[in-house]
Formats: C-alpha cells, structure tokens, sequence
C-alpha cells in the first residue's frame, strides 16, 4: 500500500463524513439560530428551551434522511471492502 492509497482512502473517509454528518448538523446549526433569537427577543433564558427543539428537529432529520445515510455508509465500506485485496497486493 503507497501513500496515495492511503491518501485516497482517507480523503474517501473525510468526504463521505462530511456528507452523512452536513444534514444533522445543518439543521442543529438552524434551529439553535432560531431558538436564540427566540430567546433573546422574549428574554426568556430557559436551558431546557435550547435543547428540545433541536433534539426534535434532529430526530426528524434522522427520520427522513436515515435510509440515504445508511446507504452512503453501506456503499462507502464496500468500496473499501473491495478495493482492500487489491491494495494488500501491492505491499
């Protein structure tokens, strides 16, 4: 295995976490805006008023985008599966 192998699985890893994790946190990143907008115009100051609304909105992030999420993951372990005897042949 060379340097670019190496490199290019890692690139793969780094893009295809970038994908799965971008929806999630998206939409944490939104709603946490949202809510402290929120907060700061109605000065309520509730810890707990942070964390529901985005643990809602992430759960239905999850729900509808799980199934494509999976699947990225799934297709990116068997490339990697596939290409493994491939680059142990070159050691």
């Amino acid at each position: 295995m060379n340097d670019a192998a190496v490199l290019a699985i890692a690139q793969r890893a780094l893009e295809v976490a970038t994908l799965v994790a971008g929806p999630i946190l998206a939409t944490a990143l939104l709603v946490g805006l949202a809510v402290a907008l929120v907060q700061t115009l109605t000065q309520i100051q509730e810890a707990t008023l942070s964390f529901v609304p985005k643990l809602a909105a992430i759960a239905l992030v999850l729900a509808l985008t799980g199934h494509w999420m999976l699947s990225e993951l799934t297709t990116a372990t068997v490339q990697l599966y596939t290409q493994l005897p491939h680059l142990v042949e070159t050691l």
